[in-house]
């Protein structure tokens, strides 16, 4: 019996990961996932309490795996995913808020693109700056489990932040030059699938207002009460299923 792991993740690959993996930040959020939705879920990894399942939704094997806060986490979690053990699909599952007066509480937000205040870009060693891109497989993919479920998304820019408090509240800015929501994870997962040939996509369900009346949802709600979202990524990786096969590239 074949043991892989990295530095992050370890896990026999009899039982592995599906073709699609959805990410939450939240561990939690991950197990809620797995057992609310997952035929046969099985904990197939654990490594710092980033716990991932392996189960069947719909008959098609699908893995759901905690990201952890903020751009250097998911950026490793969904490096390893893409490069050692096969996956070709990340959909990030998570919450954000709306910096857009046209987006509400428990929205479902799809981003097609995240621009970023982070320096995760800086790795490439390019001369100048990349656009952070989600794949248009998978958008289309969710386009269509949206029009299948009735389940209703906004589809536009993200702007994904390296700070959660800030001084200067820069994601009023962001709003006004289109984007709709802010988040932490979405550029560092476009750019590592973009660097490394694969696919992503950011679904993202309003946790928070950043403009008036400035509400929120307690802690609880973001773990357990996302559940749109969490069906319309599942119906998404359904539909991903039947993409081509890919190859990261070195």
């Amino acid at each position: 019996m074949e043991h892989i792991k990295t530095p992050h993740i370890s896990l026999q690959d009899e039982i592995a990961f599906g073709k699609t993996v959805l990410m939450p930040g939240d561990p939690l959020r991950a197990k809620f996932i797995a057992e609310n939705f997952l035929e046969n879920p099985k904990l197939v990894n654990n490594v710092r309490g980033i716990q991932g399942y392996t189960g069947y939704y719909r008959g098609v094997k699908v893995s759901v795996m905690a990201s952890g806060m903020g751009m250097p986490s998911i950026g490793i979690y969904s490096y390893e995913l893409f490069k050692f053990f096969s996956v070709q699909n990340i959909i990030r599952v998570g919450s954000a808020g709306a910096i857009n007066e046209d987006v509400k509480l428990k929205d479902v937000v799809v981003g097609i693109g995240a621009s970023t205040n982070s320096n995760f870009q800086s790795q490439y060693g390019l001369k100048g700056s990349i656009a952070p891109v989600c794949s248009f497989d998978l958008l289309k993919a969710v386009n269509t489990a949206s029009e299948n479920t009735d389940i209703n998304i906004k589809v536009g820019s993200l702007f994904s932040s390296d700070t959660f408090y800030d001084d200067t509240t820069p994601a009023k800015e962001w709003g006004k030059v289109g984007c709709l929501a802010v988040e932490m994870e979405a550029a560092a997962l476009y750019l590592t699938a973009q660097r490394l040939g694969m696919r992503a996509l950011a679904v993202c369900t309003i946790s928070d207002l950043v403009y008036p009346p400035f509400d929120s949802l307690e802690a609880e709600d973001r773990e357990k009460t996302f559940t749109d979202m969490m069906r319309l990524a599942l119906e998404t990786a359904v539909l991903a299923e039947k993409l081509p096969t890919l190859l990261p590239k070195e």
